[in-house]
């Protein structure tokens, strides 16, 4: 029988398969894998455990997530429109929210644009820009509410803005959230002391050439604020006295509420959450309690978020605490009185 040549046995030692005795080693490298597994797993306890607990979280981001919920609810923005706007998960806003979540600048960034307010607002200082802002921030640090009021006429006087030697104006502004008695008791009052009433939510409606709620949803917040200012400074420009209902969102931008409050009588019209709402639903709209089973508690985070805005009011009335005739006589002799008119 021939021999095979050599050089056909090495070609064959090549192709052949390895030994069934060397798979085990392999298969045996197998278990020190999966060993491995289980102290990646055992890791995640750890990392759930890092997890600040309330008393340990970070001061700076418990802080940044409070004023992160103020604005939202000053907005009246859900949490899920907020992360929509700013590109984020509803997750991730809840964490930051809660202090939890340590966001990237740029997560803080978007979220600032989603709430229409700058960074510097968001991060909690705004006056850092110059030597002036540090100085004036130092002179009105830890003065209480009456102190910093003076202040703010004493540079109304002194910018020409209105201040506490100025007469009351004929133009009185109604605030306040819906259902507070805006529309009902702003009309009474404009036929009793003989001027126009103005609704500055149909002004804006009738600038856009759409409703509100369309310019929101086309056009976003931004541009309703827009339309907002344009709405006040007609109404101040046409009427040297009307009385004005004012959404009550107005507050929320700073430049367009000084505005107000340099060219009008302010009246906050104040009542309670429960009031607010029966008010709202009793005139057929039935949207608060369909798109949200926290309708009350949003409502309570919006009147917590804004009333410190609303308090700025040169007048405040409760229209929770009487019948609506006897509301509307307390209304007529505050303004009466207010404006030196005979009762």
């Amino acid at each position: 029988m021939p021999k095979t040549p050599a050089k056909t046995l090495a070609k064959k030692a090549r192709t052949k398969s390895p030994p069934k005795a060397a798979r085990p080693a392999s298969d045996a490298a197998r278990p020190a894998t999966a060993a491995a597994r289980p102290a990646s797993a055992a890791a995640r306890p750890a990392n759930d455990a890092a997890r600040p607990a309330d008393a340990e979280r970070s001061p700076f981001l418990t802080a940044l997530g409070e004023r992160v919920r103020e604005l939202r609810a000053r907005r009246s923005l859900t949490r899920r429109a907020v992360a929509q706007a700013a590109q984020v998960s509803e997750r991730h806003l809840a964490n930051l929210e809660y202090g939890i979540g340590n966001a990237s600048i740029l997560v803080l960034v978007q979220v600032a644009a989603a709430l229409q307010c700058s960074l510097a607002e968001l991060m909690g200082d705004v006056t850092t820009t110059s030597p002036e802002w540090l100085s004036i921030r130092e002179l009105l640090e830890d003065r209480d509410a009456t102190a910093l009021r003076r202040a703010r006429i004493a540079m109304g006087e002194l910018f020409g803005a209105g201040g506490a030697s100025q007469a009351r104006s004929p133009r009185i502004a109604l605030i306040g959230l819906r259902g507070a008695g805006k529309t009902t008791l702003g009309q009474r009052l404009a036929d009793d002391l003989g001027c126009p009433f103005v609704e500055l939510s149909r002004e804006i409606e009738k600038l856009a050439g759409c409703s509100v709620a369309e310019i929101q949803a086309l056009y976003g917040m931004n541009a309703y604020r827009r339309y907002e200012r344009r709405a006040l400074d007609a109404a101040i420009q046409n009427h040297p006295e009307a009385v004005l209902a004012v959404p009550g969102g107005l507050v929320s931008d700073a430049a367009t509420f000084n505005r107000l409050l340099t060219h009008c009588t302010t009246l906050w019209l104040k009542a309670d959450p429960e009031h607010h709402m029966q008010r709202v639903v009793a005139q057929g709209d039935m949207r608060p309690m369909a798109t949200s089973k926290e309708a009350m508690q949003d409502l309570r985070g919006i009147l917590d978020g804004r009333a410190a805005f609303y308090s700025k009011a040169d007048l405040t009335l409760d229209t929770s605490a009487a019948p609506l005739e006897a509301t509307f006589e307390a209304l007529r002799s505050m303004v009466r009185q207010t404006l030196a008119l005979p009762a």
